[in-house]
C-alpha cells in the first residue's frame, strides 16, 4: 500500500505576486525550494491562511534570495500579494519509505527569508512511531 505523506512544507510564506497571464504554476525563491527539498516541476499544494483556498500546481524556482512567491495563471484569482500561504509537498511512499521519511518544515519571516528549519523523523531508531516528537507546535503569529 502507498501512503500520501507530507514530505516538505514552507510555512506562512507571503505571496509577493499573482500573475494571471502567466502559463501556470507557482514560482518560489530557489533557496526556499532547496530548504524544503522541492524539485522544479514538483507538484505542491498551496493553502491560503486568509480564506482556506487550496490550489495544486507545480513549483518553478525563482531567483535565489528574492523572497519570490508568485501564483501564476488561474490561482491569481484566488491569491493576492500579501496573503499568507502554506506550501506543501506531498508524495506517495511505500511502508519502507515512510519509515525513512523525515519531512522538512521551512519557517520564513514577512519577507520570505528563512528564519529556521525543522526536520521531523516519523519513527524512532527502534521502528516505533515518534509520537512525542510529532506533537503540533503553537504557530508563531506574524
Amino acid at each position: 500500500m502507498l501512503r500520501m505523506m507530507c514530505k516538505g512544507k514552507i510555512h506562512r510564506a507571503t505571496v509577493t505576486e499573482a500573475d494571471l497571464n502567466y502559463v501556470g504554476s507557482i514560482t518560489i525563491d530557489r533557496l526556499l525550494m532547496q530548504a524544503a527539498e522541492l524539485n522544479p516541476y514538483e507538484m505542491v499544494q498551496v493553502t491560503s491562511l486568509k480564506n482556506a483556498t487550496r490550489w495544486k500546481t507545480y513549483a518553478l524556482p525563482g531567483p535565489a534570495g528574492s523572497g519570490q512567491i508568485c501564483l501564476n495563471g488561474p490561482p491569481a484569482h484566488l491569491f493576492a500579494p500579501g496573503d499568507l500561504v502554506i506550501i506543501l509537498s506531498l508524495g506517495l511512499f511505500d511502508e519502507q519509505q515512510v519509515r525513512q521519511l523525515v519531512p522538512k518544515v521551512v519557517f520564513v519571516d514577512a519577507d520570505n527569508r528563512i528564519t529556521h528549519c525543522q526536520s521531523h523523523p516519523l519513527y524512532t531508531n527502534d521502528g516505533e512511531v515518534n509520537w512525542d516528537a510529532l506533537q503540533p507546535q503553537q504557530a508563531k503569529q506574524a
